[in-house]
């Protein structure tokens, strides 16, 4: 089988994701735009079951404002038989195509790509395990559980998330699901999602991303430790050979990256691959010595498994095989480039409950079903600062964010963020978890630490 390339990303936190680069020329802006269309629509309808109406509603309103006008004016025919999306742009090009595959989600063809090309997109076909029968977090039985705490007090946190009454102005909570004691004691959703609908994560889909690497370092493939395998990085004199994934996985490479949160809208709407788009970046700064969100740190990472784990087969499994499946997150999928590479730095679409197990996974120190997943003191690692921090009321450790200094809340609370509002809390000390899912406007910022501590007020 072909060699596996190395590549790594790491999303940035929401805020930083929203950050507006330069003005692109304008066919290529629009060419960008009917990609951003195209992909949205496939996975969130043809992978997530959203009618076409709803997901223009929602998932593409509020959008990077470059390209919300041009988005509204493009048009998206969807193909059922073909499994496909196309948004024509030029009369001069083929229309962008984002192709839905099982288990692989929706990648999108290159600019200037013909539906032809769709046969040729990498297919991984497993079937996901049916586990619905069996005990929660694994299956859905017994799920829930009463709360040990103010019921009435509870109610009115989310009835503050999901009316947007509380914790932001103009914000769009579409999920929240509260854990206690190991068990669903709350959950709420905005009419046309569900426990079973998927959502695209941001960039908490590098969080998924580093327990992947977690996971391969407990096989023995990667050592986080060692310099990143990436093969484009290993011509002798290269300086970014030192690199290792560990300073990726906290955003501590020192590469150079055109804006705080270093959008990648090449690779996440353009049609280009991770191979093309992440690893050319050059040093700014020495590895390990300053701290600067980048989607492209992340990605990097994967990018690196891929290379370390020698086949596209087995690279293409990883993510549901070794994570994803243990943890009962049957009802998420990570999608690819059209070459095969993961872009595990925003391109996963998960469930709210979904995201929940994950947080379970970590909570409970990397056992699943009382299967260790992750290396023993692994979630320690990942949620203890090291070396350069971001300025700000979070710091951070690897790819997940640390809210020792918010007020109400835990000094031990870390947690996963996403662009748009996606955020998984983890409470070990009060044996909790929380997740919000939203579908936040560009600019439009919830308030994750006030919303936990109000729901960690209402419960024992």
């Amino acid at each position: 089988m072909r060699k596996l390339l190395p590549v790594l990303l790491f999303a940035a936190a929401p805020a930083l994701a929203q950050t507006v680069p330069p003005p692109a020329p304008e066919a290529h802006a629009r060419a960008v735009a009917a990609g951003y269309k195209a992909l949205t629509l496939c996975s969130a309808h043809l992978g997530g079951g959203r009618t076409p109406a709803q997901v223009d509603a929602v998932e593409l309103r509020g959008i990077y404002p470059e390209y919300q006008a041009q988005v509204d004016a493009l048009t998206a025919v969807v193909d059922r038989d073909a499994q496909t999306v196309s948004v024509a742009f030029d009369p001069s090009l083929p229309p962008r195509i984002a192709a839905w595959r099982p288990n692989l989600g929706c990648a999108q063809l290159p600019i200037g790509a013909g539906a032809a090309a769709v046969a040729t997109l990498p297919r991984f076909d497993a079937a996901a395990p049916d586990l619905d029968a069996r005990p929660w977090p694994l299956g859905e039985r017994d799920a829930t559980a009463p709360l040990r705490g103010d019921d009435r007090a509870l109610s009115a946190a989310l009835d503050g998330a999901l009316d947007a009454t509380a914790f932001g102005e103009g914000h769009v909570t579409t999920a929240v699901v509260v854990v206690q004691g190991g068990r669903i004691v709350a959950e709420r959703y905005r009419d046309g999602f569900g426990p079973h609908v998927p959502q695209r994560t941001w960039s908490v889909a590098k969080s998924l991303a580093g327990a992947l690497v977690g996971v391969a370092a407990a096989q023995g493939t990667l050592d986080p430790a060692r310099p990143a395998p990436v093969p484009e990085w290993q011509r002798p004199g290269d300086p970014r050979a030192a690199i290792t994934v560990d300073q990726l996985l906290r955003m501590a490479s020192g590469l150079h990256s055109d804006t705080a949160g270093n959008r990648t809208d090449a690779l996440y709407f353009g049609g280009a691959t991770v191979a093309e788009a992440a690893p050319g970046w050059p040093l700014a700064a020495p590895p390990g010595v300053r701290f600067r969100y980048a989607n492209n740190d992340s990605v990097l990472a994967v990018h690196a498994l891929r290379a370390a784990t020698g086949d596209d087969a087995r690279a293409l499994s990883r993510p549901y095989t070794d994570l994803f499946w243990p943890t009962g997150m049957t009802r998420t999928f990570a999608e690819t480039d059209w070459q095969g590479g993961y872009v595990l730095s925003s391109q996963v679409w998960s469930t709210a409950r979904d995201l929940a197990r994950f947080g379970l996974l970590l909570k409970d120190d990397g056992v699943a079903d009382g299967r260790r997943l992750l290396p023993e003191g692994w979630v320690r690692q990942a949620t203890t600062p090291s070396g350069p921090q971001p300025e700000g009321e979070f710091d951070y450790g690897a790819t997940l964010w640390l809210l020792q200094r918010s007020p109400g809340v835990p000094a031990d609370t870390f947690a996963a963020f996403g662009n748009r509002g996606q955020y998984i809390l983890v409470v070990p000390s009060r044996d909790l978890v929380l997740v919000r899912r939203g579908e936040d406007p560009t600019g439009q910022r919830f308030d994750i630490a006030a919303f936990a501590a109000a729901v960690l007020a209402a419960v024992d």
